[in-house]
């Protein structure tokens, strides 16, 4: 039997809880993927995976192999590599992780565009907008907007977003004026689905105010959101990243542009590893640089 092999196999199985899965993503078939698994139960003598109709989990023992088989993986990827001198030249495998939107609207063509720099790179591209276990998921980097950030990853600022009221010029031509925040209850509220209905707004001088925002139409997607505020459906607050080529193209006007709110603050994650590959350093060091050149990003302050 090829142990490697097999390893790579359940290990795999475990992250992806599926034979079938895991033998399209190896070109082969189940009975060959279970048949693998199998064998490696039977030279390690105990049972790695709880099997069903639908779905595999590992045994208690399968977990704690799975565990130990990771690393080992991992360190042996990382042998091959220094072998092969891909610690000094971007090749390889690269998985990265972003949400989905900011994914689609800013990040694809950055990866794209690193892709042709390293013609010896290959990358798989994750959008989702869960928090991934990098480890867990064998992904080698992210990017993440805000939220609570993983304490057994390094986290970087890489750009900061301005987040601001805007609405299209139809709802606001059609609509009552909005002069000062006291004025934004009376309009219809875009927001994400399960975001606040109150927000924090800062002005002039200083000067803060929380108003009480109200809508007949919430939405758990951002480029949902970007349509609706294109179509005059309201109005939303929005981060630069989302919005800013709308706004400098006249389609989407800022409303109050003296006030903000907390800008939206993205992060480029990866496990602490002390034999990192180039493509790892490189990606980080390209998306740092390049992310707040993006419309509606800037550098943090």
């Amino acid at each position: 039997m090829d142990m490697l092999r097999a390893m790579q196999v359940f290990v795999r199985v475990v992250e992806l809880g599926s034979l079938s899965a895991v033998a399209r993503e190896r070109h082969t078939t189940q009975p060959t993927v279970s048949k693998l698994v199998a064998a490696l139960e039977d030279r390690l003598g105990v049972r790695l995976l709880e099997r069903s109709t639908t779905h595999v989990v590992p045994t208690e023992q399968g977990r704690r192999f799975h565990e130990r088989a990771r690393r080992m993986l991992e360190d042996f990827d990382t042998a091959v590599a220094d072998a092969r001198g891909l610690t000094e030249t971007p090749a390889g495998l690269l998985r990265v992780t972003e949400p989905v939107s900011l994914g689609v609207l800013r990040l694809n063509r950055l990866v794209q565009e690193f892709m042709r720099d390293h013609p010896d790179l290959e990358v798989e591209l994750i959008l989702n907008d869960r928090v991934v276990d990098l480890v867990e998921e064998r992904m080698d980097v992210a990017i993440r907007i805000g939220a609570q950030l993983p304490p057994n990853m390094v986290a970087r600022k890489i750009a900061v977003s301005p987040r601001r009221l805007v609405a299209a010029p139809s709802y606001l031509d059609t609509h009552p004026a909005i002069r000062r925040p006291e004025d934004v209850p009376a309009h219809n509220y875009l927001r994400f689905a399960w975001a606040s209905d109150v927000v924090e707004l800062h002005g002039p001088g200083g000067a803060r105010t929380t108003p009480s925002l109200s809508g007949r139409y919430r939405i758990n997607n951002s480029m949902a959101i970007r349509e609706s505020l294109l179509m005059g459906t309201g109005i939303g607050l929005a981060p630069g990243w989302l919005v800013q080529d709308l706004v400098d193209a006249g389609q989407l006007a800022v409303v109050l542009p003296q006030w903000q709110a907390p800008p939206h603050e993205a992060f480029v994650l990866y496990p602490s590893r002390r034999h990192q590959p180039a493509r790892v350093r490189e990606f980080v060091r390209f998306i740092g640089e390049r992310l707040a050149e993006q419309p509606g990003f800037a550098v943090p302050g």
